[in-house]
């Protein structure tokens, strides 16, 4: 998939440099890179009840490894290598969007009568969650050439005029995806046939559209679960075994 000029190559992309971006700033942050280190930026007037500390992540530090080592290949005056840069950029920009302030307390037993704060990454499964919405609104784009004085060049263009258009944060694409419904080696592909489906949802997961069209199998299953729990003092908690029966849809 990654091959073409797919929303799944988009997300790929994406994702991939966020990824370098947040791993570069978290070692920044924890010490392990003698190059880089804390985020001397953001130490303004603080807020009420807290004070700057701690080290906050400089995710600019980050965001330019990654910048030369994702986009070192991305040279090309190609529409691919300019959606890949755009994606790209998307991708360490989410993580500038989600970054966040993160606090500790002090003070007696906790009291947090004073807490200091610094600039910190979400988990890296806030940011996937992210760019999973990118790649779900995704924008769809048009090649158009035009020759400048190194000669031609392409470059991208939404197709549809009536969406508003992609900003840096979004994803953009500009060839139809696979039909991901049947196995394909070439595309990598498994088919949806035996996913397990959720009956009750409209979105991609439940069985309608997960299944293609082709409707679901529904079986029942046993499992073993911990019920009746009572904590005893002190200290443990002693459980129960229970045997619950669900209904497990998979596609046909």
């Amino acid at each position: 998939v990654s091959s073409t000029a797919t929303r799944e190559s988009a997300f790929v992309h994406a994702i991939a440099s966020a990824g370098v971006a947040f791993a570069v700033t978290r070692s920044c942050a924890e010490g392990s890179a003698t190059i880089c280190g804390c985020d001397t930026r953001h130490k303004g007037s603080p807020g009420e009840g807290w004070k700057w500390g701690g080290c906050s992540e400089d995710v600019e530090f980050g965001s330019m490894v990654s910048r030369e080592f994702a986009d070192a290949r991305e040279n090309r005056p190609d529409a691919r290598s300019a959606m890949n840069r755009h994606n790209n950029e998307a991708g360490r920009t989410s993580i500038i969007e989600l970054m966040h302030l993160k606090c500790k307390c002090h003070g007696l037993s906790g009291s947090c009568e004073v807490k200091t704060c610094w600039w910190s990454q979400p988990d890296f499964r806030v940011i996937g969650d992210y760019l999973k919405d990118k790649y779900d609104s995704a924008s769809e784009m048009v090649v158009e050439k035009h020759r400048e004085s190194r000669g031609w060049v392409e470059t991208l263009r939404p197709k549809y005029n009536f969406f508003k258009a992609p900003t840096e944060k979004d994803l953009v694409y500009y060839e139809n995806s696979p039909n991901f419904c049947e196995p394909n080696p070439e595309t990598g592909s498994f088919g949806t046939r035996d996913r397990i489906c959720n009956v009750t949802s409209h979105g991609i997961d439940g069985c309608d559209l997960l299944c293609c069209g082709r409707g679901h199998n529904t079986r029942t299953e046993k499992r073993k679960e911990k019920c009746h729990c009572i904590f005893h003092w002190c200290c443990y908690v002693r459980c129960q075994e229970c045997i619950r029966v669900y209904d497990v849809h998979t596609c046909k």
